[in-house]
Order: structure tokens, then sequence, then C-alpha cells
């Protein structure tokens, strides 16, 4: 009960600044519309969730890295509508309701998503909460590197993109969600440590480091299961889309029983990368389990 307590509280924090943005009265009222319809429908928030955490671990509050967490779900949220879009994987619903091109149309989902990833970006640029003007550079930097074109979400989505139709190689498709997927898990966790006024050894930037990437490949393989074994009503997304779109999956490629065995391995590794090194490392650790056991 202690860990979703815990939960619970990070995710109400993350909620109510989301809220309160995008609200102003202007011209391009529908634009901001489009934004906060993706933006506030919901999801587990696991990244805003690990910055604030990992913020809390070094200096045992969440709030200065407050800004940094919205960021980096903004940020997340606009690369879902673009992967949503007809161009990409042409999906109709993400997190049981309808994707935003379906709502708002085409152009609209394309200009809050690139809204989106502007406005990730000046928020932590420009944020009094973290440790500093220093902090909210570093905190720039560590987002564009995982959204950009050399080992982030862009990278790895032209890469997704590229594969489809063809046999990929185990290396091949890790890679492809090591940037894709990871990459942003990664940002989250280096983002908390950044907005901390108390400086992260090299020990717990290594520690965060791994623990975010063996996470976001056992949360890869898991997905890639869930769409083979889940349904649509349960994901709030359809299922088999993947196949249909003909991508190689970790499922296709090793099959659901070896893919639970890697699915704990990584697990495992992620949790003894932090085991000790934070002051919450126990919640850390729950929370791969908790991933690594996901029904959604």
């Amino acid at each position: 009960m202690e860990f979703e307590r815990e939960y619970a509280r990070a995710v109400e924090l993350v909620e109510r600044e989301l809220d309160g943005c995008l609200r102003d009265e202007v011209p391009q009222r529908e634009l901001l519309d489009a934004m906060r319809y993706s933006l506030l429908a919901g999801g587990k928030r696991i990244r805003p969730v690990l910055t604030l955490k990992f913020c809390q671990g070094l200096c045992g509050s969440m709030e200065p890295a407050l800004d940094y967490a919205c960021g980096v779900e903004m940020l997340h949220t606009y690369s879902l509508i673009h992967d949503d879009l007809p161009c990409m994987d042409n999906d109709d619903l993400r997190r049981g309701k309808p994707t935003c091109h379906k709502v708002y149309g085409e152009c609209n989902a394309v200009l809050a998503g690139d809204a989106l990833q502007a406005e990730a970006f000046r928020r932590m640029a420009a944020s009094r909460r973290s440790a500093g003007p220093e902090a909210n550079a570093r905190a720039c930097a560590i987002l564009g590197e995982a959204a950009g074109a050399l080992t982030g979400i862009c990278a790895g989505q032209y890469l997704d993109m590229s594969g489809e139709g063809r046999t990929l190689t185990e290396e091949e498709l890790t890679r492809i969600h090591l940037w894709k997927t990871a990459a942003l898990l990664k940002a989250a966790c280096l983002l908390g440590l950044a907005a901390s006024p108390v400086p992260a050894s090299p020990e717990q930037l290594a520690g965060a480091e791994t623990y975010a990437l063996q996470l976001g490949i056992a949360f890869q393989i898991r997905d890639d299961m869930l769409d083979q074994e889940s349904t649509t009503q349960e994901l709030g997304k359809p299922v088999g889309s993947d196949a249909d779109n003909g991508k190689q999956t970790f499922a296709a490629l090793y099959g659901l029983d070896r893919c639970r065995q890697l699915v704990e391995e990584h697990t495992r590794l992620a949790k003894e990368a932090v085991d000790g090194l934070f002051s919450n490392s126990e919640f850390l650790c729950r929370l791969a389990e908790e991933l690594a056991g996901r029904s959604h």
C-alpha cells in the first residue's frame, strides 16, 4: 500500500500542474484544446513519476523536479500524437479515446505535437524550482538528446518505420527500442537528478542510466507481449497493430515464453543498478516490478 500511495502522490502533483497548462484565451484556442486533449488523456505518467522520484531520492523532495516532470510528459505526449498519425502507425485509439488526429484533424494534431515539444523545453528552461539556470540548461540538453535524430525518439522512429516489412535482427530491434523507448525513460531519470540541489555522484548517475535502459527494454518487451495477449479494451489502443503494419516485435522474434524470461532478466538488472544508491531505492525497485507485470 505504501508504494501505491507514493505513486499516487507523485501522479497527483503532475496532474495538477498539467491541468493548469494551456488555458489561455487566444485566437488559436483550438490548437491549445488539441494539446490539452492528448496531454490530459490519462496514462500511468511513468516518466514524470521517475523524474520526481529520482529527485526525491537525492534531496528528499519532489518539488525541484516538477517543471522537468511536466516537460518530459509533454514531450512524451508529442511523440504519441505523431506516432498515431496516418503517415506513421495510423492508429484510431490511444488510452481508450480517439487519437488526436481523429478528433482535431491531421493538421491540428501535427501542430499540437510540435507545440507540446516546444512547450516542454520552454517550461524546463524557465524553471525556478530546479537547482538553477545551469541545471535548466543541462535538463534541456538531456531531453533534446532523448528526442533527437542521433540516439533518441526520432532516430528510433525512423528505424522502426524503415524496418516495416523486414525481418529484423535482435541487434536491430534492440537498437530501435533503446532509442524509441528507453531513451526517454533515461532522460526522465537523469532529469530528476539534474533538478536536485544535492548533486548526484558518478555512481548514482551511472546507476540511474543503467536502471532506465534496462527498464526500457523490459517495458518494450512486455508491451510487445501485450500486443499479442491483451485486448483493445484492456490496452486502450488497438492490439495487433504492429503485425498489421508489418513491424517486427520482440514477441515475434523470441516467442512469448522467452519474452517472459527476458522481462524478468532486464527487470532484475534494473533493480540491481539502483539498489542501495538512493534513499528511495525500494520504491524504484518496486516500480520496475510493477511495470514488468502490468496488464495494460
